[in-house]
């Protein structure tokens, strides 16, 4: 994780779809999602409409705005990667078949802030990719199209401006048990970090990287 810098406004986004995985990693075999978006998912969006080595993102909050729906679906995954020394892949000798507990329209507001990290140059500065992100997010601009969880679970996206209401969040409040806060790759070995879920009214609490309620 990034050290402690000038953080800028917060930001909030919008985003939607039709199916959503955020895959629980307990579950070797089988694709099973937590419950509501996860952290390092909520980041991975916003990283897609921007980023740079001069900041980095922090989730503070994700609003729930549909009720928590499930459909369990059959796919085929491709059950081997490429080698870059290999000359193809053979979909037909790798394919598998896999069930899949994944949530069904889903809908978001994301909450959150970046900090400008040490890889920032002269010229670069708060203003300066604030501006950038809310031209980009405002227009549908991306680096390539957000997901849900697994990339053909497509998201749409759009700012939410300080000036516009919310729209309302469901009305349920329930401890979500462990969940993957995200990856800490500062050492030679990258470490997931955890913290306790819990919705309320809707509304999940993101905890910040630092604090104690962040389990390594």
């Amino acid at each position: 994780m990034s050290n402690s810098y000038e953080k800028s406004n917060t930001f909030r986004l919008r985003v939607w779809g039709n199916y959503a995985c955020f895959t629980r990693p307990e579950m070797k075999v089988e694709r099973v999602s937590y419950d509501v978006m996860t952290p390092s998912a909520a980041r991975g969006m916003l990283e897609a409409i921007l980023w740079k080595p001069a900041i980095h993102w922090h989730i503070q909050q994700i609003d729930v705005l549909r009720s928590i729906c499930w459909e369990s679906i059959r796919r085929n995954e491709v059950g081997a990667a490429m080698s870059s020394r290999s000359p193809g892949l053979y979909i037909e000798d790798h394919r598998q078949q896999r069930a899949g507990l994944f949530l069904k329209d889903v809908a978001y507001v994301i909450h959150a802030q970046f900090e400008i990290t040490d890889k920032a140059g002269p010229d670069d500065n708060i203003r300066k990719f604030e501006d950038m992100f809310a031209r980009r997010a405002e227009k549908g601009q991306c680096y390539h199209r957000p997901y849900f969880g697994c990339r053909e679970f497509s998201a749409n996206f759009e700012l939410v401006p300080d000036t516009t209401e919310l729209p309302p969040l469901i009305d349920e409040t329930r401890d979500l048990g462990i969940m993957l806060f995200d990856i800490d790759f500062t050492g030679q070995e990258p470490v997931p970090m955890w913290f306790r879920a819990r919705l309320q009214n809707g509304c999940l609490q993101i905890p910040s990287p630092n604090s104690r309620e962040v389990l390594r």
